[in-house]
């Protein structure tokens, strides 16, 4: 009798999965995946090194293009996410950027959501012209309008599963219908689901996934990374007219036919063998190793996270000196009740929130963040401390998103207990 694996919940795969891909056959005993610290690597002989570089065989040449610890992040990632394949980066700006040059090249455009981050914002508004793809930024709770701004030169929908301005979860199943009927992929931006524990998007219909590992997944604030996941389901070859660098052959690839020879892995693969190769901004084996040992304990630590954000956000909300709060767990909060529906109840529901006081202007605001005492500045998110930032006004403006959060305080809660966060805001607010 042939008895069935039984699959992994998600708390498991953060610890167990991808060990297959380390060391097995050196057979070292190593409880955790080493740090290869090598550029290169040998071959058995040149047809070997031939099938590396051809994506024919699943060795290693050179770290820029995989690394045995790199393998293990990216199953690892792949799995919690429900993806087919996963690709680390640099950075998450890394990711997004080989996210998108994967897709869509001079002359096309994406269709993006108008409440994307401001440092979103400005790579679309301003570094992916000056290549040639322009970016229309849209009220992505509109489906009409979303589907509207899709044309012929349209390569990609992009949002953000938890969005930075507003912090409105995303109705993803709207906006990945819309997106498959006009024949584009839906990308989406997962770093606040955080890995899968909170959202998942390609269980919604979401095509790419990229994530921003800096933040909760390393979860100690201590180094750079980003991740892409393909689900795996997108049609290229259905839609080959509007994908011809992954559906006819590659140039810069002898020739290679990328949806030929790699079906559904056609995306993922041309990233990693064209821009990754060209252009370079892979993830270092130590930054790996980081993310790896973050995502053993991302489970239990997220859901402190969580807990703190929604036990601060009910007390800034019932204190008398604060004007509004804009938290996903708050039942004021502006998104829509059915998109809540995407998050996983139980996990919570972020750690960010945003509020302002009743005293209006950015001096009020940055007194009372003068106030604080345990709780630091800065623009950070994710890490174990709790941390205060007030955007600059002086930043690009955005008319879409006028009247969607006017909240000047924006918060990363962190892993402290909750009464010394409370404690450490009562004294900022008494003092303002």
């Amino acid at each position: 009798m042939v008895v069935q694996e039984r699959p992994l919940r998600f708390e498991s795969l953060s610890i167990h999965a991808g060990e297959n891909v380390h060391n097995v056959q050196e057979g070292s005993g190593a409880l955790n995946p080493p740090v290869y610290a090598s550029s290169s690597f040998t071959f058995n002989n040149s047809q070997h090194g031939a099938d590396i570089f051809a994506g024919k065989a699943q060795d290693y040449a050179y770290s820029r293009l995989g690394n045995p610890i790199l393998s293990v992040f990216e199953q690892r990632i792949a799995a919690l996410e429900g993806g087919a394949a996963a690709l680390p980066a640099s950075s998450g700006e890394a990711a997004r950027w080989m996210a998108i040059t994967g897709l869509a090249m001079a002359g096309e455009n994406i269709v993006a959501a108008a409440t994307v981050s401001e440092d979103v914002y400005t790579h679309f508004k301003f570094r992916l012209p000056a290549i040639g793809i322009t970016v229309k930024f849209v009220d992505i709770n509109d489906a009409e309008a979303v589907r509207k701004a899709i044309d012929e030169q349209t390569r990609a929908v992009y949002i953000e599963s938890i969005s930075s301005v507003g912090l409105e979860v995303a109705d993803i199943e709207t906006i990945a219908t819309v997106a498959l009927e006009a024949g584009v992929p839906l990308v989406v931006d997962n770093t606040a689901g955080v890995a899968g524990y909170l959202i998942r998007p390609i269980d919604h219909g979401a095509h790419i996934v990229i994530n921003s590992t800096s933040e909760w997944v390393t979860g100690s604030g201590t180094t750079i990374s980003g991740v892409i996941i393909d689900s795996g389901k997108f049609g290229w070859k259905e839609h080959s007219s509007k994908f011809a660098h992954l559906t006819t052959p590659s140039p810069g690839y002898h020739g290679l036919n990328f949806v030929e020879e790699f079906g559904e892995l056609a995306y993922i693969l041309y990233i990693r063998m064209a821009i990754l190769r060209d252009a370079g901004p892979c993830l270092n084996p130590f930054a790996a190793s980081l993310a790896i040992a973050g995502l053993g304990s991302l489970s239990p630590r997220v859901d402190r996270h969580n807990s703190n954000a929604l036990l601060l956000a009910r007390w800034l909300e019932a204190n008398d000196k604060v004007a509004k709060v804009v938290f996903p767990g708050l039942a004021t909060h502006r998104t829509v009740a059915r998109n809540r529906k995407y998050i996983r109840q139980k996990a919570g529901y972020g750690a960010v929130l945003h509020f302002a006081l009743n005293k209006d202007g950015s001096e009020t605001a940055a007194a009372f963040a003068g106030n604080l005492k345990l709780v630091k500045r800065s623009d950070g998110l994710g890490t174990p401390q709790t941390l205060v930032h007030i955007p600059d006004e002086g930043l690009v403006t955005r008319e879409q998103v006028k009247d969607v959060d006017d909240a000047i305080i924006h918060v990363s809660v962190g892993l402290e207990h909750i009464d010394d966060i409370i404690e450490d805001f009562r004294h900022a607010l008494e003092h303002v």
